[in-house]
């Protein structure tokens, strides 16, 4: 049973085989019993014994930071065509939903082959996001000579305020508008960006590491797979069987054997961001490769006229709705609530529609809402404080009911 539920590391799986569960009353549960360290439980091998889970502290005074992401989705996909802006060459490389970390190495070498395709070797690329610092590394490895110019700079993008997980189909495209050779690009997208990600393990600051993730819910997994299509009101694109190869299955861990008192628990392992430290090393990668960085605004495209570049990558993010008149590109609004770090706490949970992921700059505190269009279509950039604390009351009232071990 277990390699057919539904993979916690693609964000959207994640919700919608837990949504589903979210207000059913996990209230009036008692607490489960909790196998000590080292025993392996019934239905579980040695190997995968759970750990020792440290808990949340889960405190509204424990906030230190509200931010908002609005996620630049395209129904199509990603835009990464080639234009010709008077006597500048523009590839484009933008529009990539909840998965913009993700696919972004992916998705950047696909626009740097396009961007050095004519010869040019001194290129400028635009933005400073997730997107951005990939596409001038890569130029750099290629030899390019390059300079960024952007508004804002890592870590004041909106990517910066990504929650940093694995999702790379996470409202990437819409089923019934991506043509049908996207699927095989984002999948070329996909496992570069996966192979790429493998050589920043391990590294100082924990860029990117794996760790355990565990879903809570009244339901079956059996009876969460009947419910999928209740959670996806917009239709959104679902790949993630494409690289079913790349991640591991989700577990169901049986009762007695996790200290949540909640009846189903599954449990992936999923790689992670940490998007603080990880953009801070690729900016510093791009300066010490001899790259420079100048502030710079763009209100049309016409003012790119002004770079002494021919070739230019645009990578604006949302912002490329302003910039290029992009109609297409809706926004998705999401919203962070960060705790004070908690370095004894290195996993995620999802609880009642709500996300909880420990990194080295915070614990994010996420509202995902009860389905996939939430946040859809809503700009407003303003925290909401009322939320956050909302949000940050429901693991609270988790951990209220949690059985740390002695």
């Amino acid at each position: 049973m277990a390699g057919d539920i539904v993979r916690l590391a693609d964000r959207r799986s994640f919700l919608r085989a837990s949504a589903a569960a979210g207000g059913l009353g996990l209230l009036g549960l008692g607490g489960c019993a909790t196998a000590g360290p080292g025993v392996a439980p019934a239905g579980l091998g040695v190997a995968d014994r759970l750990p020792a889970l440290a808990p949340v502290r889960a405190r509204a005074d424990r906030i230190m930071k509200i931010t908002v992401c609005l996620r630049p989705f395209r129904a199509q996909g990603p835009r990464l065509d080639v234009e010709q802006v008077g006597s500048k060459t523009v590839v484009h490389n933008y529009g990539h939903g909840g998965s913009g970390w993700s696919l972004s190495w992916g998705s950047s070498t696909i626009a740097v082959k396009k961007a050095l395709a004519g010869g040019d070797r001194e290129i400028a690329v635009i933005g400073c996001g997730a997107l951005g610092l990939t596409s001038a590394l890569l130029l750099q490895q290629a030899g390019a000579k390059v300079v960024i110019y952007a508004k804002e700079l890592t870590p004041e993008t909106r990517s910066s305020r990504a929650t940093g997980t694995w999702s790379p189909d996470s409202r990437i495209a819409l089923a019934k508008a991506a043509g049908p050779e996207f699927p095989a690009l984002w999948e070329e997208m996909c496992r570069t960006s996966f192979r790429t990600y493998q050589s920043y393990l391990g590294l100082p600051g924990d860029p990117v590491l794996w760790s355990d993730r565990y879903t809570l819910s009244d339901i079956s997994p059996e009876e969460m797979r009947a419910r999928r299509h209740e959670r996806d009101p917009i239709g959104f694109a679902q790949y993630q069987d494409r690289v079913r190869d790349l991640t591991p299955r989700s577990q169901l861990v049986p009762a007695g054997a996790h200290p949540f008192a909640s009846p189903y628990v599954q449990r992936n392992t999923s790689l992670q961001f940490n998007v603080a430290a990880f953009g801070r090393r690729l900016m510093n990668d791009f300066l010490l490769g001899g790259g420079r960085i100048e502030t710079r605004e763009f209100h049309a495209p016409a003012e790119l006229a002004a770079l002494p570049q021919k070739t230019i990558i645009n990578c604006t993010g949302f912002g490329a709705r302003a910039l290029w008149k992009d109609e297409s590109l809706t926004p998705v609004r999401g919203q962070i609530a960060w705790l004070i770090p908690q370095a004894e706490v290195n996993y995620g949970v999802f609880y009642k529609n709500v996300t909880m992921l420990s990194r080295t700059d915070g614990i994010i505190i996420q509202d995902t809402g009860p389905d996939e269009a939430a946040g859809y279509g809503d700009a407003n950039e303003t925290p909401d404080r009322g939320a956050a604390e909302a949000a940050v009351a429901t693991i609270a009232e988790l951990y209220s009911r949690f059985r740390a071990p002695a």
